[in-house]
This record gives C-alpha cells, structure tokens and sequence, in this order.
C-alpha cells in the first residue's frame, strides 16, 4: 500500500483521488492547502486523515510515502525538491517545471535521494496512446504529425474583466502552451524524440502570457505542426502521417480512439478498451516504479521530460512570453 499526500484541493486533485481508488495498493492520507478551511473540508470530503497549511510539516511527516503535486506551475520544482528531500516519492503534475534548469535540478535530487520522480502526463500511459505507438510500423515511413489542443477557457472571461487567473499569470508560469499545447509535444517526444528545430509564433495577451500559438517542429524526415489555445475551441484530430497510411487519434490530450486510414480507403480501428479512469495508468506506473525500486518511468522518462521542457522553453522565448 502506498500511501500518497496531495497538493492542493482543486478539480484535478479529486480526479487524482478518484482514480487512484481503482488500484488496490492507493490510499490517500494527507493534503496541503494554504487554506486551513479549504483543507479541512477537502479532508472531511475524501475522508483523509491529515490536513496541512505548513508544506514542510507535510513533507517531513511520517504518514506519506509519496507525493502528487497539483500546484501551479512556478511552485512545482520547489515544492517537489523539498519533498524528495525528505525521503517521497514525487508525481508531479505537466507542465514538469517552469523551465530545463528546474527540472534537471528535479531529476538530479531524485538520483541523489533515491525515490522516484516521474511527471503526470496521463495520455502517454493510456491505451489508445500504447495502441498507436504498437502500429505505428504499419504506416511506413512517417512524414508528417498534426496536432490541436484549443480549448476556450472560462478564465479567459475573468481575465478580460480584469482579474488575473493563476492560467494566465506570467509569475506562475500560466499560458495556452503550458497549460493545452503541451498535450500535443509530449506524445510527439514519445514517439520521434527531439526535433532537430523549431518555430513558434503565437498571440501574447495583456497579462503576458501566450493565448494561442502555433509551433513547427523539423525531425528531417518528419515534420510536425501543432496549434494550441486557451481563447479558441478547435475539434481537429491528431493525425500522423506515413506513407502506408494515416493514423487518427481522437483528443489527444486523453486519447479516446484511434484508427488507421490506409490509402486504398480501407480503415482499421485500432482503439482499445479503457477500463479504467484516464488517470489511473499514470497512477498504476508511478506505484509500481516504487514497489519494484525503479526511478524512473520507461514511458514517461526523464529525457522527454527534459526534451518536452526545452521545447516549451524556447516556443516561449519565440513568443516573447517572459519564463521564470
């Protein structure tokens, strides 16, 4: 049984709770909240044992073995350094860090403290995504990758009507691309790895940050195009082109199917059954990597990791977005 804490008490902290149920060896004792009101009623909520305000205390408690970080982006190599100092084991949410330093700071502690460190990008563990990366051979030589993630954000209204949420706060490292459009270039590092170079250009808003974008990434043979947005929906497919064929995949960030196009106007479904909730493979990962003493994750490794951050890092400083 691996017992977790969690930081913070938003949405994405419950969906975690929530499919971290469905594994046998999960069990959720503590959180942290900066609100000790927030925090009580998230414990009574989740029935949890402990509540904290004082991150510290939390980190140096006996009570957890690991940790999930669901805080905004800027805290999360802080908080998830201290953590690993003290002996937990780290899921960190995506975006990993701020930027390339914060996150080979990350990995180096965890080499030095050894605990496990791996970052929250579910789709890459979820079984349409495993699908396409097993029949990818059958579109032969691949050519071409597309991906969208738009999706208009209610905080852009508060953001318009002079507010300043932590998703478009520059000091938090907020913006379309580190919220949405980092969907689209971890699975293009899990399956092509790091482009050979990249082009961004993107629309900045008031508060600095990036509203949308659209990055083109060279890997010779392959040459991908992504779009992302927080101030526009889009419902394109990913799609990634080979020579033999074309492999669809639906919604990307979470992936819910997948089929192959082939030329002679045949298809192939190649979805499969999702039995459980789309953050349970991460979760299913992260356990066993404790339980088998393993550092690091073979899907989500520490080098796309890095690969992915660099990729942000510098569609950012194309952008002129400012990075922390």
């Amino acid at each position: 049984m691996i017992r977790f804490g969690v930081v913070g008490t938003n949405w994405i902290t419950e969906r975690f709770i929530a499919a971290g149920r469905q594994h046998g060896d999960f069990k959720v004792t503590a959180v942290f909240s900066r609100s000790e009101e927030k925090g009580q009623a998230f414990t009574k909520k989740h029935q949890l044992q402990f509540a904290f305000t004082n991150i510290s205390e939390m980190a140096k408690h006996d009570g957890i073995d690991a940790v999930y970080i669901a805080s905004p982006n800027a805290l999360h190599a802080e908080q998830a350094l201290l953590f690993m100092e003290n002996g937990k084991h780290v899921l960190c949410e995506k975006p990993f860090a701020s930027n390339s330093t914060e996150v080979s700071q990350m990995i180096q502690k965890a080499e030095q403290e050894g605990v496990v460190l791996m970052e929250a990008m579910k789709s890459t563990f979820m079984p349409n995504f495993l699908s396409v990366k097993e029949h990818l051979h059958k579109i032969g030589p691949v050519r071409s990758y597309f991906s969208s993630s738009c999706r208009y954000s209610v905080f852009y209204d508060d953001l318009k009507d002079g507010s300043l949420p932590n998703l478009f706060n520059p000091a938090l490292s907020g913006g379309a691309l580190m919220d949405l459009g980092v969907y689209t270039i971890a699975p293009l590092v899990a399956l092509f790895g790091r482009p050979t170079s990249i082009q961004t250009t993107g629309t900045l808003l008031e508060s600095g940050v990036d509203g949308q974008g659209h990055m083109l990434l060279d890997y010779d043979e392959v040459k991908a195009s992504v779009m992302f947005s927080c101030i526009t929906n889009s419902y394109l497919p990913t799609e990634i082109i080979g020579e033999k064929g074309t492999i669809v995949v639906h919604h990307i960030s979470s992936p819910k199917g997948a089929e192959i196009h082939y030329p002679d106007g045949t298809s192939e479904d190649i979805s499969r059954q999702q039995d459980y909730d789309p953050m349970y493979y991460e979760i299913a990962e992260f356990i066993q990597l404790i339980q088998t003493n393993t550092p690091q994750s073979s899907v989500n490794t520490w080098e796309n990791s890095i690969i992915t951050m660099e990729i942000l890092e510098q569609a950012r400083n194309q952008m002129g977005v400012p990075i922390n």
